[in-house]
């Protein structure tokens, strides 16, 4: 039975508050930074937040209790699984569950980092990147009646148009080099392997064989023997935000490995067909007409416009570009204003990063403002720590932790998982 168009309307989003009040929605795994624009985007709901990484314990002892004390209350859950004991409350007290995770357009700075998410995907079933499952973006692309919506078709092909006009991916950044000056000539067919994070939830939960980065490239080689291999790592990899399973020197004679900075749409634009596990660029590619094998099975795959390696039975229909388009990026995020906390649309969101793009100076990570008193010390003096703590950040971090240290270096450590460098960051950093 094809969705009705007020279902599709509630397919992207969980359904609102009654009017009797706010709905106490119990947030687990969401750390503490995510917080404050979960507030914002969502007013019409009372926030309680878990402690991250809680036990069985603790659960049972305080948070159980509440729980069940809450009126009409649901869960939110970022990432695709519940812990162990909330998933059996949930599931023996009926208690709804929405999982969460960031939506297709991310941040207008190149890495996700610690600025708040220009959209959600929030789905009841599963994330759409789990394909163990059917999640709510699999139901609506399996049942809605695309074609005979006549205007979400004219939105999807100009929605289309204004991504690669615009050059606007997941993330993004200011252009820095051509495709022609990182690849070279084009003399023969140009095949793009795109790295991804080998230990990512969308590769754990999206490929049921075992596939690393190397493997995806041999793969890619084997079959496109008199093709130009280029083999572009993950932007987090490379920025070592992000460990690498598999060494790249070991496929070093198959292929040019692509290392310096260059943004989705400008790698794809010489491409002649990309190589996937389960990577949002295989998408950015169908949208631009290029070919795309996937070793996984992301949301993308198995609806007739991929080669799939990995097959998934449930799904099987035949969709267009645009339906396809229509499906995941109009109807099933959520799209928000980072500022205000309101929701906005997909088109408005493209044209607030376009705009940021186009003002350079904007891009960077502002800084905490120096005061001559405050959290950071008479006369300002903890502002001086950067100096000696930058570096030791560098050495058991990553670049990216040190632009989020240097934006605000009370907020990173408070945000730190591991206790003890909690702990070292309330030495620091006592106040605020």
């Amino acid at each position: 039975m094809a969705v009705t168009r007020r279902q599709r309307q509630d397919c992207a989003c969980v359904s609102s508050a009654p009017t009797s009040g706010p709905v106490t929605t119990f947030a687990v795994q969401i750390i503490g930074w995510k917080r404050e624009p979960f507030e914002r985007y969502f007013p019409d709901r009372h926030f309680r937040f878990l402690p991250m990484n809680i036990g069985e314990r603790e659960f049972e002892r305080v948070w159980k209790p509440r729980i069940l004390a809450g009126k009409d209350a649901e869960i939110f859950a970022w990432g695709p699984e519940l812990p162990r004991a909330v998933e059996a409350l949930a599931k023996e007290r009926n208690i709804p569950v929405t999982f969460i995770e960031d939506g297709f357009l991310r941040s207008v700075r190149p890495s996700a980092s610690r600025t708040p998410p220009l959209s959600l995907a929030l789905d009841g079933r599963a994330l759409y990147f789990d394909c163990r499952h059917p999640s709510d973006l699999e139901a609506l692309l399996k049942t809605y009646d695309f074609e005979a919506d006549a205007a979400l078709m004219e939105r999807a092909r100009a929605g289309i148009a204004l991504l690669t006009e615009s050059g606007i991916s997941k993330y993004n950044g200011a252009r820095q080099r051509t495709a022609e000056e990182v690849y070279g000539d084009k003399t023969r067919k140009r095949v793009l392997v795109v790295g991804q994070v080998e230990d990512d939830a969308s590769i754990r939960y999206g490929c049921l064989s075992r596939m690393t980065n190397n493997d995806l490239v041999r793969l890619a080689a084997s079959e496109q023997a008199d093709a130009q291999i280029l083999y572009k790592p993950h932007p987090d990899v490379l920025a070592r935000a992000r460990p690498a399973r598999s060494d790249p020197a070991e496929v070093a004679h198959l292929c040019e490995l692509v290392t310096e900075s260059l943004p989705l749409a400008e790698a794809l634009r010489t491409v002649d067909h990309v190589y996937t596990i389960t990577s949002l660029a295989g998408f950015e590619a169908l949208i631009r007409g290029i070919p795309v094998t996937t070793a996984g099975c992301p949301f993308y795959a198995g609806w007739g416009l991929t080669d799939d390696r990995q097959p998934n039975p449930r799904r099987g229909r035949h969709l267009s570009i645009e339906a396809l388009f229509a499906g995941a990026y109009l109807l099933y995020p959520r799209y928000f204003d980072p500022d205000t906390g309101a929701q906005t649309s997909f088109e408005a969101t493209v044209t607030a990063i376009r705009r940021q793009l186009d003002e350079p100076q904007g891009l960077g990570p502002s800084r905490p403002q120096w005061r001559a008193w405050g959290p950071y010390g008479l006369f300002g003096w903890r502002h001086l720590l950067a100096a000696f703590v930058i570096p030791v950040i560098r050495r058991i971090g990553s670049d990216r932790d040190v632009e989020d240290f240097s934006a605000d270096p009370i907020r990173f450590f408070r945000s730190l998982s591991d206790r003890k460098y909690r702990i070292i960051g309330r030495i620091l950093y006592p106040f605020g």
